[in-house]
């Protein structure tokens, strides 16, 4: 027996009880696999060895052509809107869901190979992946999980020795691992309610329910606590997104989970100089997923949620209407509040104040006005918090611009602290250390824990995936993956990461969705 294979503790649910919900399905064999990747902390997080994946058996294991003992490979179906048309059939046409592993605290994780070969589900694709795109999700999901923003990982990227055919010629093949909270995404519950499956559509919310929302199981009105749910995840994760200025760029409802977790990093992109218009996407030819539409998209993919949920939320049609509705209706207020609490804590600021709104967003139409850099922007007003106006004001192409904004946001900080010169729970003066001077330290220390110093830079992703799937060389991604895991911080030896592209760069640069 395979002893790397044997470290897996599967327990497969999604299979085992979900009938008609996926099929068996095996990975294509790799001709000459080598592992490019492996996430060792999130192995250890899984239970498993790193060690003992290292070298020829966890290349054959993560390219698929060995399997783990208890893996059950399957490939599941969903349906979907994409870019608002609606695809009655969609499924993993180049992805098998392995199985589930129970990790060292408890939780349930969903494995899965993606770029694994043809399923009945490709739809006249290869069911392949490119190096590139599969070391860029490595990229963005850890940048993402070192921001704590909630997303799907991976766990290893493997070279099948096989190149694939784009239309940019070929490439070096790949196969993904990814981790997730579970892979149930809007399009499941679509494609059954479609086909007028209500059985199928209420087996799906209730499992659903068991392993994302185990307190509303069996309760009377568990259907539209699960919508609610889905919702304040969601509602959540696009303040999240938005915060940190990060453009998914192909919102489909089969790319929206229901754990809240961020899936498929394929045309994706944070923003460099602020618009809220901002399209990165060569797909996205109407701006349907830019920036400043997320949370807009967010709220009508739910609602096609609540549309396969009807059925389920009381025999009275009008009555189910209304409920749903409700919950949708709550939806913009619940991301708002997210919005503000993100915004509030990247101000540095503690209580909540009636004009915080306000603030944030002017300061934002600051930055538009002068195609500012988000991410520096925000980084440098700590700067400013402890007294150095000088970086932040540099930004700008007149540095006087955000004067105004600045003595504004400083009375708000001072009324704050008041008199006693300190926010709540913040310890007095040290011994030859202004009261005046003290607040603006601590509150620079707050903001700089919630305003990333490194983000994935657009170029500096592509120069590393380029001399990956170009040059087989992997010490530009192994940097660039190491700075984006510790994104607040501010070492001499991150510089050149936190560095904004030049704006000839910026502008006209183009993601892909990779497949």
């Amino acid at each position: 027996m395979d002893t790397t294979a044997a470290a897996f503790r599967f327990d497969n649910t999604y299979a085992r009880e979900l009938e008609g919900f996926s099929v068996p399905w095996k990975p294509a064999a790799a001709p000459a696999p080598a592992l490019l990747f492996l996430n060792r902390p999130l192995a250890a997080e899984l239970g498993l060895d790193p060690a003992a994946l290292d070298g020829p058996a966890g290349a054959a294991l993560f390219a698929g052509n060995t399997l783990p003992e208890g893996a059950e490979p399957v490939a599941q179906v969903y349906a979907g809107h994409q870019f608002g048309g609606f695809s009655p059939q969609l499924g993993d046409g180049r992805a098998l869901l392995l199985g589930e592993v129970i990790d060292t605290f408890g939780h349930r994780r969903d494995l899965a190979f993606k770029g694994s070969g043809r399923t009945p589900f490709s739809r006249g694709g290869d069911g392949r992946a490119a190096v590139g795109p599969m070391l860029r999700e490595v990229l963005i999901g850890e940048a993402m999980h070192a921001l704590g923003i909630p997303t799907t990982r991976a766990l290893a990227v493997a070279a099948t020795g096989e190149p694939v055919m784009r239309e940019t010629g070929m490439l070096p093949g790949a196969v993904l691992t990814r981790v997730a909270a579970s892979h149930i995404r809007v399009g499941t519950f679509q494609f059954f309610a479609a086909r007028g499956d209500e059985a199928r559509v209420r087996a799906l919310a209730d499992y659903t329910i068991a392993r994302h929302d185990p307190a509303l199981a069996g309760t009377p009105d568990r259907h539209a606590g699960l919508l609610r749910a889905v919702a304040r995840r969601q509602a959540r994760l696009v303040a999240q997104w938005m915060n940190v200025g990060f453009i998914h760029g192909v919102m489909n409802t089969d790319n929206m989970t229901l754990s809240g977790e961020t899936i498929d990093y394929g045309p994706c992109a944070f923003v460099e100089a602020y618009d809220p218009g901002a399209v990165f996407s060569s797909i996205d030819h109407a701006g349907r997923y830019a920036l400043s539409n997320q949370p807009l998209i967010a709220r009508w993919n739910l609602a096609r949620l609540a549309e396969t949920l009807l059925p389920l939320l009381g025999e009275d049609a009008e009555g189910a209407i209304a409920r749903a509705t409700e919950i949708i209706d709550a939806f913009p207020g619940w991301y708002a509040a997210d919005l503000l609490e993100g915004r509030r804590a990247k101000l540095g600021l503690l209580r909540p104040d009636p004009a915080d709104e306000a603030l944030a967003a002017d300061w934002l139409s600051l930055l538009h006005a002068g195609s500012v850099d988000f991410t520096s922007a925000w980084r440098r007003l700590g700067a400013a918090a402890a007294g150095d106006d000088a970086p932040v004001r540099a930004l700008f192409p007149d540095p006087l611009a955000p004067a105004a904004w600045l003595a504004r946001w400083r009375v708000r900080c001072a009324d704050e602290d008041g008199a006693s010169g300190g926010a709540p729970g913040e310890p007095g003066p040290a011994a030859g250390t202004s009261a005046g001077a003290l607040p603006g330290i601590a509150r620079a220390a707050r903001m700089n824990a919630v305003n990333p110093n490194v983000i994935p830079r657009n170029h500096r992703v592509e120069e590393a995936l380029a001399a990956a799937s170009d040059e087989g060389r992997l010490e530009p991604f192994e940097r660039l993956l190491d700075a984006l895991r510790r994104p607040f911080d501010d070492v001499p030896g991150l510089a050149a990461f936190a560095e904004p592209a030049p704006a000839a760069v910026t502008a006209g640069y183009r993601t892909y969705c990779g497949t």
